[in-house]
């Protein structure tokens, strides 16, 4: 498969407005990103590449940015050569290790989690990961059915199913990402996984007793509705992938409609990770 690779350079940009048009960017498709020299690099499968799509999100850019853009296409296994040089283990909370298959094991930590990407989002070194992995391991899964939406990697299924969940569905719209938990999931002999390929109309008809949801505050607000219908009463939904304001406010009124109320959120930097239960 081939990709594009559009590199976004600055004078001087804060980290704020880098978020901000990384949200914007991955609400058009772009799901993986990497730090570059002054700026970063967003990534798009080639048949999702739209240049009028971009051009609309670099327009409305601060002019005083002075942001440099640059469109390159790629194949993917030079990318995966890329990210092997740049990628280091991730510690979550002393408990998690997340290496990659080059990387040896750390038997000192009770979890550990081998993830090969493949263009996915989804290394755990994102902000919105990291939470995401932080509530997990606080969160008693073991026995549950989880339902992992916008999975990426795989890595929360995966972490959710070395806690001791049962029963996983992990949904991605993405056939890389796809392809990703599958061989994610056999790396870390996992076999309780079902990996489905699509939105929110393959969310299967059976209830949940945990939804993760790491995506973006638009997608979320869509997708509410059907968390809502296939959630337990008492069940718990874990969102991130948003900011504290004005999203996260956004997301509890939506919740509300369908008795599913805030517990509590985490932030690390300008994102959130937020918990809520179901009556």
């Amino acid at each position: 498969m081939q990709y594009i690779q559009v590199t976004f350079q600055f004078r001087t940009i804060e980290e704020y407005q880098k978020d901000l048009l990384i949200d914007e960017l991955g609400s058009i498709g772009y799901n993986t990103f990497e730090d570059v020299t002054d700026g970063f690099a967003a990534f798009i499968d080639l048949d999702s590449y739209d240049a009028n799509q971009l051009e609309g999100v670099t327009s409305a850019l601060d002019s005083n940015l002075n942001c440099i853009t640059t469109v390159t296409e790629i194949a993917a296994e030079n990318w995966n050569e890329e990210w092997e040089k740049n990628f280091e283990p991730l510690v979550i909370d002393d408990q998690c290790y997340v290496r990659a298959t080059f990387h040896k094991p750390q038997p000192q930590y009770p979890y550990e989690i081998v993830i090969d990407p493949k263009m996915a989002f989804g290394t755990g070194h994102h902000q919105t990961t990291t939470m995401m992995m932080q509530y997990l391991l606080t969160a008693n899964v073991y026995g549950k059915s989880i339902l992992d939406m916008g999975c990426g990697t795989g890595i929360l299924a995966i972490l959710a199913a070395k806690l001791g969940a049962k029963d996983l569905v992990a949904i991605d719209n993405d056939d890389v990402c796809y392809m990703s938990t599958l061989e994610n999931s056999a790396l870390n002999n996992i076999t309780n996984i079902e990996a489905i390929c699509g939105g929110k109309e393959v969310i299967p008809q059976q209830q949940f007793d945990t939804i993760l949801a790491n995506i973006n505050r638009n997608i979320l607000l869509d997708q509410i509705p059907d968390y809502a219908r296939v959630l337990k009463p008492g069940g718990t939904i874990y969102f991130s992938g948003f900011y504290e304001s004005p999203d996260l406010e956004m997301i509890k009124e939506a919740c509300s409609t369908f008795s599913i109320h805030y517990n509590d959120h985490k932030k690390i930097g300008d994102w959130v990770a937020a918990r809520f239960t179901k009556n």
